[in-house]
C-alpha cells in the first residue's frame, strides 16, 4: 500500500469590496456556510457603522438563510442585498479581485502549511487596502 496525505485542508475566502473606495473586507474560514456569510455581513456593518450598505452577490444557498436574514433585520434597513443573476460572476466586482488574488498569491505556489497560505492571503488584502486605487482599477470601477 502507498500512503497518501489524506484529504486536503480546505479554507474559504469570503470577501467584499467597496465599489467606491476600493476598500476590502476579507475573512478566511474553514467553512463557507450561512454562519460565515452572516459573519461577513456583520463585519461590513462594523466597518461602516453609519449609512446604507449595498451588497451585490450571487444566489448561493448560504446567502439566503435565517442567520443571514437575522443580520439583515438587525441592521434596520442599513443593509440592502442585491441578488445577481445565476452564473454571472462578471457582474460581481469581488470576483475580479479574487482572480487577481489567485494569480498573485496561489497560482503555481506550494505553501508548507495552511497557516502560511492564510498569512499570505491576508497580506495580499492588507497590501491592497493600502492602495485602494489599484483595487478600483482591478474591479473596473474607474
Amino acid at each position: 500500500m502507498i500512503p497518501t496525505p489524506g484529504q486536503p485542508k480546505v479554507h474559504y475566502g469570503l470577501g467584499a469590496v467597496n465599489y467606491h473606495t476600493g476598500e476590502t473586507v476579507v475573512l478566511i474560514r474553514k467553512r463557507k456556510r450561512r454562519q460565515e456569510v452572516a459573519e461577513l455581513l456583520q463585519a461590513l456593518l462594523d466597518k461602516h457603522p453609519t449609512g446604507t450598505i449595498f451588497v451585490a452577490w450571487d444566489n448561493f444557498t448560504a446567502h439566503q438563510d435565517d442567520e443571514v436574514e437575522e443580520v439583515v433585520r438587525s441592521a434596520t434597513g442599513r443593509l440592502i442585498l442585491l441578488y445577481l443573476p445565476t452564473y454571472s460572476p462578471w457582474l460581481n466586482p469581488i470576483e475580479m479581485l479574487w482572480r487577481h488574488f489567485r494569480r498573485e498569491v496561489t497560482h503555481c505556489e506550494l505553501f508548507e502549511t495552511v497557516k502560511v497560505l492564510i498569512e499570505a492571503s491576508y497580506d495580499f488584502f492588507q497590501r491592497f487596502n493600502q492602495c485602494p486605487e489599484k483595487v478600483l482599477s482591478i474591479i473596473g470601477a474607474h
